[in-house]
């Protein structure tokens, strides 16, 4: 069921919104450098000017913002350890050539023979683990200080369902702001972090170094993107459910793919993570129902001040982990909401045992932490989480055979469609 639009927003509520969607994405964003070895400002600002080559490329079709990657996490941060920055620069710069790759053997393929492995039985529970793989993250950071988190939680709810204007379309920035208050008010906000927000100057380049190409390096980081490229057919299904669009046929998995690509290498030769489509930012669509790219626009332009500005990032990193595991909580279960809705919305008849065992295979080894080691040539990668289950999703859809009714004695495993 297509959403209906709403309509066009003032500047000045467009200014807020994409506000919103880099303080959503901000947590995730900067932990991924200070885990590896990077710098935090770098990943900021290519966050933003890669979001900005996603939409540039995409024709502005897709509201999309990127951030750090996660699942680069454990290669990069070897080859900064062994190597260098600088070859993980050229390593993740290899990883985006190879999305140029995938993107290329989509148009040649054509997307249509993989929307046929990707109905809605497997990107439904798909889009679940998505959600509620992430749901671990948000209560370690609730659980530093419940009670902060509940506020800030409680106060996104209540903007959103009884807000009015203006307040009902940021719930999360709300409840951010309205949790930061309250954790200044109680001391709940470091002695370390208000010193740093001080003596942070108000203006000031990152300090972007450039790459260098190592084939031990580029041998580690490029094989990853076999899994990212998974996590990139997800990420643009479920950002797709939330608007009620098929961006896998408009603007087309190909020209996504290679906009991510071209994304990627633009924030690595900056010196940064690799960046990829984010999950966090989908759930602030579904909350907030306001779908304009140009928000999401908005919001890269804020990330790369936040890089510039290393006293609004100071800010930003001062802010107490209750309050991100607080409105983290309301996010990542919206998005598992939407995988829910998509089953729904299908028909999917779970009278089938087919349905059944798709469905199960996906969740238990995508949310039980199954991880799966796969040995391409000289090197090691891991399959898990999302990846792994839509990996199993996609191969049990193809191998199970359809059932046939027990009603009508027509062959059924989807509501009225076959899956095969």
């Amino acid at each position: 069921m297509t959403q209906t639009a709403p309509a066009p927003l003032p500047p000045a509520r467009r200014l807020v919104l994409g506000l919103q969607h880099s303080v959503a994405m901000f947590g995730a964003t900067v932990l991924v450098p200070i885990l590896v070895g990077l710098s935090p400002s770098v990943a900021l600002f290519g966050a933003g000017v890669a979001t900005l080559l996603f939409h540039l490329l995409t024709r502005g079709q897709v509201p999309i913002f990127l951030g750090s990657s996660f699942a680069f996490i454990a290669p990069t941060a070897l080859v900064v350890k062994e190597f260098g920055p600088a070859a993980a620069g050229g390593g993740l710069i290899a990883a985006g050539a190879m999305y140029l790759l995938f993107s290329g053997l989509v148009r040649v393929l054509g997307a249509g023979r993989l929307l046929q492995v990707f109905p809605p039985v497997v990107t439904g529970p798909v889009i679940i683990v998505i959600g509620l793989g992430l749901s671990s993250v948000a209560v370690d950071q609730a659980k530093t200080n419940w009670w902060l988190a509940l506020v800030t939680l409680g106060t996104s709810v209540v903007a959103s369902l009884w807000g009015r204007g203006l307040f009902r379309m940021i719930p999360i920035l709300v409840g951010v702001v309205t949790g930061y208050l309250v954790s200044l008010a109680t001391g709940q906000v470091s002695r370390e972090a208000l010193d740093a927000v001080a003596a942070a100057p108000l203006l000031g380049l990152p300090d972007f170094h450039a790459p260098a190409f190592d084939w031990r390096a580029v041998a580690i980081i490029a094989p990853v993107a076999v899994v990212t490229f998974i996590e990139h057919v997800g990420d643009v299904i479920v950002n797709g459910r939330v608007v009620g669009k098929n961006f896998l046929e408009k603007p087309g998995l190909s020209r996504t793919l290679f906009a991510d690509g071209v994304a990627n290498m633009s924030s690595a030769a900056l010196g940064g993570p690799a960046a990829t489509t984010y999950a966090e930012n989908t759930g602030v669509l579904a909350l907030t129902r306001v779908y304009d790219p140009r928000v999401i626009q908005i919001g890269a332009v804020f990330a790369v001040l936040f890089g510039c500005s290393p006293k609004l990032a100071a800010v930003l990193r001062s802010l107490p982990q209750g309050v991100l595991g607080g409105v983290s909580i309301l996010l990542f279960g919206m998005i598992a909401s939407v995988g829910i809705r998509t089953l729904a919305e299908a028909k999917i008849d779970f009278a089938h045992s087919r349905n059944l065992i798709i469905v199960s295979l996906i969740l238990v080894l995508g949310l039980g932490g199954a991880a799966f080691p796969v040995h391409v040539g000289g090197t090691s990668l891991t399959l898990s989480g999302m990846a792994l289950a839509a990996l199993v999703g996609i191969v049990a859809n193809l191998i199970l055979p359809a059932q046939r009714s027990e009603v009508d004695g027509g062959e059924t495993g989807e509501g009225e469609r076959v899956l095969h």
